[in-house]
């Protein structure tokens, strides 16, 4: 069980390496107004696993009430009604777009380090976004590009994303065997840096442990929520469960036990090898600390760490893109087929029978901004979009304890309503701790989307259609 648990969470392993992970939750106070955790980043990885085990456990039980797989917007349009499907279902094209554009940005990153490798060089006005808020440095610490806008693209950020929603439309499916194969390298090349990586600790970097206190590690919460939400692939296969009743709570807690003790493995290697707040802005933290480690003394042999490191995150990083655009068209595939959204979203290809329309452009919509934009702000809005879709499935696990305490339930959280409240209480603190930028821009596209619904998707719905 735990081998499933941990392809389940194949997508949160692949982004350990981004710099959502590492780079935004270690930067100093002054970026963005984000009081950084430093190498408390291990305790931020432990609260976020702590709400992520309340909030998977509801998300189960919300799965186990639907007879067919799907995703958040499919069991609550079943259970709680158009409206609050349509809200999250537009609160999940944010997450997956927003999430898909952040790991695209450190997928190039880590190209560009792979062709560094290779000795290769090319010119970095195309290989980083066109919007760099702490700018572009080099090893030795110089500007390339001062903190701003300049003149360029992201180039292999913006063609994965193109090049992954061509197979798409052409329909892969990912086996078990090749999704467990591709885990097993990811693990292995994360094990790889933590052992490689244990030589090369030096104890001062870890003074002081929390530079910024609380709100650090909590602002770390809100940022390292991005690199947990595979875990929700778990609870969707709940019917499929031969005893839902114990196989998911127990693939649910032994997927974040494992992967967050990888997660702290890494965190606390790497600030130990290196001072936090000299990777900051750094779009492959580890692979460039790997770099630096190995130009001087005695670290010849991290040469070939850096480059397993690399393929581990490079492997780890496609499979991700490619999960969550497959999972983002499928979205409004459902909200189209429930004529929330216009037909030509659920028309299906003649030839390759997928939803091409919708799958091109999901990747459109994630292909442009992730050759424009930096890390940081992609990441935040994932995150605040995932939090508020997790809150909203916690509270319709409580209403649905009410309103229909007689449906049948594969599965059921324990404790009554604690879990679930629980669940929105640390949600809604792990909001909080993003910045008001964040928020702005995510009650921005909430307005958005009410405003389509009312004066659009409510009158051509089902429900409107039998009234």
């Amino acid at each position: 069980m735990i081998g499933t648990a941990i392809a389940g969470n194949t997508a949160s392993l692949s982004t350990i390496w981004d710099s959502p992970v590492i780079d935004l939750i270690l930067h100093h106070g002054s970026v963005a107004g984000r009081p950084g955790a430093g190498p408390a980043l291990a305790l931020s990885m432990i609260l976020v696993a702590v709400v992520c085990a309340f909030t998977g456990l509801c998300y189960a039980e919300l799965a186990s009430m639907i007879p067919i797989a799907g995703s958040a917007y499919t069991y609550t349009y079943a259970t709680l009604g158009e409206l609050v499907a349509w809200v999250i279902g537009w609160d999940l094209i944010l997450e997956y777009a927003f999430s898909n554009m952040s790991v695209s940005v450190g997928f190039a990153a880590h190209l560009v380090d792979l062709l560094d490798w290779l000795g290769i060089r090319l010119d970095p006005k195309w290989l980083s976004p066109a919007y760099l808020p702490l700018g572009l440095q080099d090893l030795a610490g110089k500007y390339i590009y001062t903190p701003g806008w300049h003149s360029g693209f992201n180039i292999p950020a913006f063609l994965i994303v193109i090049i992954l929603t061509v197979l798409l439309v052409r329909g892969i499916r990912e086996s078990a065997k090749t999704n467990n194969m591709m885990v097993l390298f990811k693990i292995g090349a994360i094990l790889v840096f933590i052992f490689a990586g244990l030589s090369f600790i030096h104890p001062h970097n870890y003074h002081p442990f929390s530079p910024n206190g609380w709100p650090g590690v909590l602002a770390g919460g809100s940022i390292i929520f991005f690199t947990y939400i595979g875990f929700d692939s778990v609870s969707t296969a709940s019917e499929e469960c031969c005893d839902a009743q114990r196989d998911v709570p127990i693939g649910i807690i032994a997927t974040l036990i494992v992967c967050t003790i990888l997660y702290i493995g890494v965190a606390l290697v790497l600030t130990g090898m290196v001072p936090w707040n000299s990777i900051a802005g750094d779009g492959a933290p580890i692979v460039n600390a790997l770099k630096r480690l190995s130009l001087g003394p005695g670290g010849s042999r991290l040469h070939w760490v850096r480059l397993v490191v690399l393929l581990g995150a490079i492997i780890g990083m496609i499979s991700s893109i490619l999960v969550f655009q497959l999972g983002q068209a499928r979205v409004w595939f459902a909200m189209s087929r429930d004529r929330l959204l216009p037909d030509v979203f659920s028309k299906v290809h003649p030839k390759f029978r997928t939803p091409a329309f919708a799958t091109w452009v999901a990747g459109i919509l994630v292909a442009i901004p992730a050759g424009l934009f930096d890390v940081g702000t992609l990441a935040e809005l994932s995150n605040i979009g995932t939090l508020f879709a997790f809150v909203l499935v916690s509270i319709g696990v409580m209403i649905l304890r009410r309103t229909q305490p007689e449906r049948r339930r594969g599965f059921r959280v324990p404790f009554g309503p604690v879990i679930p409240i629980l669940s929105v209480l640390f949600c809604i603190l792990l909001m909080t701790g993003l910045p008001i930028r964040t928020w702005e821009r995510f009650f921005v596209w909430l307005i958005i989307g009410l405003f389509v619904y009312f004066f659009y998707s409510r009158k051509r719905s089902e429900f409107a259609t039998k009234n």
